[in-house]
């Protein structure tokens, strides 16, 4: 089934959605929607220059557990020269606006970090809700980093970039052990990506995931 939202931030069962993750359209990207919508498992992911909006629910989901993460060979010498050094919520500005103009990703067919969602993000990240880590040169550039949702024990990613590399990476990890440091919980990625898989990402159910959804941790 796919769902046709409606005016009111109330969200269907997601249960009840398409086996592919298609879950409904519809609706709007206000602060309100996508505050309910993350801790249901539920993202909007569309071309945001057509419309209309379209929602995701995958029933399986793709996380990383922090006591999991894969550290790479070539990635241990870069974490050891501390090429690199990372802060948490100091510039999630910079951070969501690398997410959404690194690589050309504005200019492409399918962007879907537009100006609306973005300034969405900027509302949640004032409100405590959304969180940003962020990678630094050694002369103190912004060169990569990533942000999300937090709810409970679940740190929710909704994108990353890099301007240098394996900048991306080292925000990953560096996310990483700092939940471990703080409770554990899990890192949704939302999407399975080859990268992502071979930093450790497997599938859980949705019962498991909700789970530490509902984990009142500190973790970020």
């Amino acid at each position: 089934m796919i769902f046709e939202l409606s005016n009111t931030t109330e969200f269907p069962d997601p249960r009840y959605g398409q086996k592919d993750g298609f879950y409904a359209v519809g609706g709007d990207l206000s602060p309100e929607r996508l505050a309910k919508a993350c801790p249901m498992g539920i993202f909007p992911y569309f071309a945001f220059r057509q419309k209309p909006i379209i929602w995701w629910f995958p029933h399986e989901r793709f996380v990383i557990f922090p006591d999991e993460i894969k550290i790479s060979h070539s990635m241990k010498p870069l974490l050891k020269r501390k090429t690199y050094t990372c802060t948490i919520n100091e510039d999630f500005y910079g951070v969501i606006h690398g997410c959404a103009l690194a690589d050309g990703r504005l200019e492409e067919d399918f962007a879907w970090l537009g100006p609306e969602l973005i300034e969405t993000w900027l509302k949640l990240n004032e409100m405590g809700l959304a969180k940003s880590v962020e990678v630094w040169d050694e002369e103190d550039n912004l060169v990569g980093g990533l942000y999300g949702f937090v709810s409970g024990g679940c740190f929710i990613g909704d994108s990353m970039f890099s301007l240098k590399p394996n900048a991306s990476k080292f925000a990953l990890i560096y996310l990483a052990k700092h939940m471990q440091e703080h409770g554990g919980g899990l890192i949704d990625c939302q999407l399975e990506t080859s990268h992502l898989k071979s930093m450790g990402g497997r599938y859980i159910s949705y019962e498991k995931y909700m789970e530490v959804m509902r984990k009142p941790l500190n973790i970020i």
